[in-house]
């Protein structure tokens, strides 16, 4: 087999992987953008470094724009073969790749893709189960509960043809923080010849504390000060993490039934609706409140933006503040010394949520600067990736592992995880692969 890598190698964003077989047919693992700083963003508009018509089908691990966003250029480039996903994935990449061309139309930035072409795309999903192996080519592949998001897989692939010792290899995808609030754990592998992880944490343990503590902080802040809290937060996942959160908050007295949440994203409100599509996905805490209707519903939450003085909670896209409806309420309540701004996912490398978590009193949004008065406040409780403890723990259980591929994630957390990998895994070969490099195995 042959690996190229066309993506998330030294950044967090842009997952893209070509994998072939002795045979010669090759499957793509993941298009997703690019995003960052403008070196980053770059990226996205660069030729793509590999013939897409030579592929046989391709494979989608989850609905996160980094993973799924640029999976339209494939149609123009000659690609004709199917994109094969989880059920929840399909419902959610349609949400987030239409609304992706509605945000990019709307933008003066160079378009990747219109509506029409993502309509095109979606129309080349094909689904498969957790744990049902399908045939793509010469590959076999079966998806397992990543436990990111809904939906979400890792890949296991095998040549069965091969002639090789390296047969079979693993896609992490993104790992998820298990357990987790609204998802079950993340499922295990039981072995593989070659791991391609993600090393997003790999520097860092999360603190054990509740999330639901810091929620719950900040919201009585915001009730006593009769100020506004606002939360950046993704239309995938982390947002239905909050409304149940934010639920079981309400109902428990520990913030008031009255404070007004606004989720101010159309997007997360279709995706809200997907979640309530597949109870089954969910953990078994979730799965009871389903039973007495649904979890992200609660007196007091609201979708529509309205002029409201007292208290109250604003929800809205995107996670690291790079765009979205989040951008207007963040110069509108920055400056306001009653305004408190809680961090609750990972910011990359020069967004605006990255320079407000280091600490800038002045930033610039839409054009305009922005005195910051506000208290900014972040939990990494809530992350939807595993730390390192996590990532070491899954890898750990794979078994007869001869080489491991680090990517999604800078420089620095990959370096320490490989680090650690070979002196406590006894794996000695564990790579940090560059932008376009392709491996025979």
């Amino acid at each position: 087999m042959k690996i190229k890598f066309l993506g998330a190698v030294g950044t967090v964003t842009g997952s893209c992987y070509v994998l072939t077989s002795e045979s010669g047919q090759s499957i793509l693992v993941d298009l997703g953008m690019f995003q960052g700083i403008p070196s980053i963003d770059r990226l996205n508009y660069e030729p793509f470094d590999y013939e897409c018509s030579r592929l046989t089908g391709a494979v989608l691990t989850h609905a996160h724009l980094d993973h799924s966003g640029r999976l339209p250029i494939l149609l123009p480039r000659g690609f004709r073969g199917n994109i094969w996903m989880t059920p929840a994935t399909a419902n959610l990449t349609e949400i987030s790749l239409l609304d992706s061309a509605k945000i990019a139309k709307n933008d003066e930035k160079k378009i990747l893709y219109d509506k029409g072409l993502a309509i095109k795309t979606i129309a080349r999903f094909k689904t498969a189960n957790y744990r049902t192996p399908t045939q793509i080519g010469d590959f076999t592949i079966t998806m397992r509960d990543a436990g990111h998001i809904l939906g979400s897989a890792s890949l296991e692939i095998e040549d069965k043809q091969a002639d090789s010792e390296f047969r079979k290899i693993v896609f992490s995808g993104d790992l998820g923080n298990t357990p987790e609030d609204l998802l079950a754990e993340t499922e295990l592998i039981e072995g593989s010849d070659v791991v391609v992880m993600e090393s997003t944490y790999g520097d860092s343990i999360h603190p054990k504390s509740d999330p639901a503590d810091a929620v719950q902080l900040e919201i009585k802040a915001i009730e006593d000060a009769g100020g506004t809290l606002l939360i950046p937060a993704f239309s995938l996942d982390r947002t239905q993490e909050l409304l149940h959160m934010i639920m079981h908050l309400k109902k428990t007295g520990k913030i008031k039934a009255e404070t007004p949440v606004f989720m101010d994203s159309p997007m997360a409100q279709k995706a809200t609706m997907v979640y309530e599509k597949y109870p089954e996905i969910f953990n078994v805490h979730v799965q009871e409140d389903l039973r007495a209707g649904s979890p992200f519903e609660f007196p007091g939450l609201s979708r529509d933006i309205y002029d409201y003085a007292g208290p109250k909670v604003i929800i809205a896209g995107s996670g690291m503040m790079t765009g979205g409806r989040i951008l207007g309420h963040a110069a509108h309540y920055l400056p306001l010394a009653s305004t408190r701004l809680l961090i609750v996912g990972y910011q990359g490398e020069g967004t605006l949520g990255r320079e407000l978590l280091e600490g800038k009193k002045e930033v610039t949004i839409n054009g305009v600067k922005v005195l910051v008065k506000a208290a900014v406040n972040s939990t990494n409780a809530m992350s939807s990736h595993a730390d390192q403890l996590q990532l070491m723990n899954w890898l750990k259980h794979i078994k007869n592992v001869k080489k491991v591929f680090l990517t999604h994630g800078e420089d620095g957390p990959r370096s320490t995880l490989a680090e650690k990998i070979s002196r406590e895994l006894g794996i000695g070969d564990v790579a940090l692969p560059v932008l376009n490099q392709e491996v025979n195995l």
